[in-house]
């Protein structure tokens, strides 16, 4: 029987480095071996199953068998998933994990184009403060919607963030709407919109929210009430979400609606120019959006809740 064979001899030596903790020189020492030989002692003992090394992966996130699947599933860069909680909480937690993972891939250079709404909102203000990075700005991809939401709007979101890294921002002068196609073609020409328009697509990060259909969405209750049922333009089975306040179809496309003619928001062809592009989205009302982003390539980095992404996988 060779040395290496001898099953007795690779349990002592796998017993000495791993559960008593000696050096393989010690243990060369101790058994009157090379220091080689032991090495190839250990490497024998991992081969014949006697040595089982396991990664308790559970440890980096309890969701990391749902992220790698959503991962594949939609062909994303990453996916980070949190325990779900109940709607008023959700919001909050989503934009905490956000920040933190922002906060990671984040570069000293890098300029973030940031989309509005109460998730954004929440990850701004959860963003850690960093040592002085002042050659980061932040670029508001949407107009505002007036002193009511004045706190969750896309401007406000960029001033927030630029406050916590001690970076740069600059400010969109326009409405989130106008009363016309041909209003938004003129507003969209003017040097002072446009130039912050093509500055946000030529970003390294679009960090965006992700809002469900519109009988849910925000822009309803402040644009659209009378206009919401079933049979018009803005139903379920025509527009699945809304992204950056565009509203999409199931297929992640502009969809057709008169909405999306007037609003004042970076046009989604060129969003998907943008290297990583972070959604941030959860809850059940939301999932037909968020799917349809993915679907759409809008988005190639997901931040979601448990539920979701099962229902995402499930679809």
């Amino acid at each position: 029987m060779g040395l290496l064979d001898d099953k007795r001899l690779l349990v002592e030596i796998a017993s000495l480095y791993y559960e008593h903790g000696l050096k393989q020189e010690e243990i060369a020492k101790k058994l009157n071996i090379s220091r080689s030989l032991v090495s190839k002692f250990l490497d024998k003992a991992r081969q014949e199953g006697i040595i089982e090394i396991t990664i308790h992966d559970e440890y980096a996130s309890p969701f990391w068998a749902i992220e790698e699947q959503l991962q594949k599933k939609f062909d994303l860069i990453d996916a980070i998933c949190i325990e779900s909680s109940d709607r008023g909480l959700q919001s909050k937690l989503l934009g905490m994990a956000a920040a933190k993972y922002l906060s990671r891939i984040i570069q000293p250079k890098d300029t973030i184009c940031v989309s509005a709404g109460t998730t954004v909102h929440e990850i701004a203000a959860n963003f850690p403060k960093q040592n002085q990075m002042i050659n980061i700005k932040f670029i508001p991809l949407v107009g505002g919607m007036g002193m009511e939401h004045i706190t969750i709007q896309s401007n406000k979101v960029c001033e927030l963030f630029a406050a916590r890294t001690g970076g740069q921002t600059v400010e969109l002068h326009a409405p989130i709407t106008v009363d016309d196609a041909p209003s938004k073609e003129v507003l969209m020409r003017q040097s002072f919109i446009k130039k912050i328009f093509e500055e946000g697509e030529k970003a390294d990060i679009a960090l965006v929210g992700i809002g469900g259909a519109p009988i849910y969405s925000t822009l309803t209750d402040a644009y659209l009430t009378d206009q919401i049922n079933e049979e018009s333009e803005y139903s379920r089975e025509r527009i699945a979400g809304d992204i950056c306040y565009n509203f999409i179809n199931h297929s992640g496309e502009l969809a057709k609606c008169d909405w999306n003619e007037r609003v004042l928001s970076i046009d989604l062809n060129k969003l998907t120019s943008i290297p990583k592009r972070i959604g941030v989205s959860g809850g059940k009302e939301k999932v037909a959006g968020i799917k349809a982003a993915l679907t759409g390539k809008l988005i190639n980095i997901l931040i979601t809740d448990e539920k979701t992404a099962r229902d995402l996988l499930n679809q």
